[in-house]
């Protein structure tokens, strides 16, 4: 169980490094290519329109290759990817590779951000505790690590190909080498007595469940037998079981069932405001420091690592403020503290007041993610296509609103672009009364089945 622990939590750690280690260099990346902020904002529509296709698929990619196998290419794409944006800004000076290799580092990041929050969801139902605020503090962790050596860099110019082949190499040889402990699958196996690929296990509420089969499936020599529960007809005329290659009907069908299900749905419109609030400020704050604050980009970065160590000591601290006052109040207050730390950067008077409102905007985008994963999760059969839906809407939001700012940020300018995500927080919080209640009723149904 410690092995499996410290490999989930080196997983998050890693996702971190990586995003942490393009998100401080963006002034370098800007400076490169020349670019304006709407130039910027292109670029990671990039990467964003690559995340959001890979979140849509990723319950069915986990559900199909496995938590263990899609950390690991997910990883390893996010390496390359890093390495191209590297090549495309010190080498080539192109926009167009820079853009190809934030393609790959979406497509890498949010199936891997999906099967990291699949395996720690199975590590908390083992641990029988929470640990999901944990995990999210390993991945921020990691970001105030790659962001104190992004600054550092910076600092020297360090060019950014470089830096990103170390830290690329850095983060696919590690995550590939942390997930040979990785336990989901064989805990799911050992949870259930019948195998997911051989039957159909879904169980819709509009209908009831459908027949499982539990043991080991007969020889068949002649026609197959009936499971459908209608009476059986004669000879071939019967209606035979589904064949054992249906795996990703009956997944697209557990994912559908998922996108149906008012808590899931309630749950992700709720993460909808922070992630926004947390994908902002992980985009934007460096650049917002430069050229909204007068601040160089060394102290942008810094800021940027602000912001991260207090999200950090959030999440470190959310387990025991969790146990004390539940879902409830945990929400409202999250989404109250960033309300008023995001307020408090844009219209902050001096540089100084900007960097402690960063550490009140951290603190308040701390919760928001980790819970609702975990919430998401808490039936593990419907675990990993639940959270695929929650990670879907929480990362669209965390990967479509920073670059929608930019184009905001065009016309208004960058910090007062940073106004949008005040309406969404504004939403989580007058939604956060939905979590505790919803989460309340589902597990009276699931005791009830």
């Amino acid at each position: 169980m410690l092995r499996w622990r410290v490999a989930v939590l080196a997983s998050y750690a890693a996702s971190g490094v990586a995003f942490a280690t393009w998100v401080s260099r963006l002034p370098a990346i800007r400076d490169g290519l020349d670019l304006t902020p709407g130039g910027i904002g292109l670029l990671l529509m990039c990467m964003t329109v690559a995340s959001f296709i890979s979140i849509s698929a990723s319950g069915l990619i986990v559900l199909r290759l496995g938590p263990k196998l899609t950390t690991r290419i997910g990883s390893c794409m996010v390496g390359a990817g890093l390495v191209i944006v590297g090549i495309g800004t010190s080498i080539a000076g192109n926009p167009l590779v820079v853009a190809a290799g934030l393609v790959v580092l979406g497509l890498g990041t949010a199936s891997w951000n999906t099967a990291s929050n699949v395996e720690g969801a199975a590590l908390e139902r083992g641990l029988e505790r929470h640990i999901m605020p944990h995990l999210h503090g390993a991945f921020s962790l990691g970001t105030v690590a790659a962001a104190g050596f992004g600054a550092w860099a910076a600092a020297v110019d360090m060019p950014v190909f470089w830096h990103f082949l170390v830290v690329g190499v850095v983060v696919a040889s590690s995550v590939v080498t942390a997930s040979f402990w990785f336990r989901a699958e064989k805990t799911a196996q050992a949870a259930a007595p019948f195998k997911p690929r051989e039957t159909d296990t879904f169980r819709d509420p509009s209908t009831g469940p459908l027949p499982v089969v539990t043991g080991a499936l007969p020889v068949v020599t002649g026609a197959l037998p009936v499971v459908t529960g209608q009476p059986s007809g004669s000879g071939a005329k019967d209606q035979a079981a589904p064949p054992l290659d249906n795996t990703p009907l009956d997944n697209k069908r557990l994912v559908a069932l998922a996108w149906r299900d008012r808590r899931t749905l309630l749950i992700g419109v709720l993460v909808l405001g922070l992630a926004l609030a947390e994908g902002a400020a992980g985009d934007w704050v460096a650049l917002a420091l430069a050229d909204g604050h007068g601040q160089s980009d060394a102290a942008g970065a810094v800021g940027y690592g602000v912001f991260v160590t207090f999200m950090t000591i959030g999440r470190f601290t959310g387990t025991v403020i969790l146990d004390r006052f539940g879902r409830v109040l945990v929400m409202r207050w999250c989404s109250a503290t960033a309300v008023v730390g995001l307020a408090l950067f844009v219209f902050a008077p001096v540089p100084w007041l900007a960097f402690v409102a960063l550490a009140v905007w951290g603190l308040g985008a701390s919760l928001g993610f980790p819970v609702g994963m975990s919430a998401a999760a808490d039936d593990p059969v419907h675990a990993a296509a639940r959270v695929s839906v929650v990670s879907t809407i929480g990362y669209g939001a965390f990967l479509c609103g920073p670059p929608l700012l930019g184009l905001l940020a065009e016309h208004f300018g960058i910090l007062h672009s940073l106004l949008a995500p005040l309406v969404l927080l504004v939403v989580s919080f007058f939604l956060a009364p939905l979590a505790g209640k919803q989460k309340a009723e589902s597990m009276q149904s699931s005791e009830s089945r």
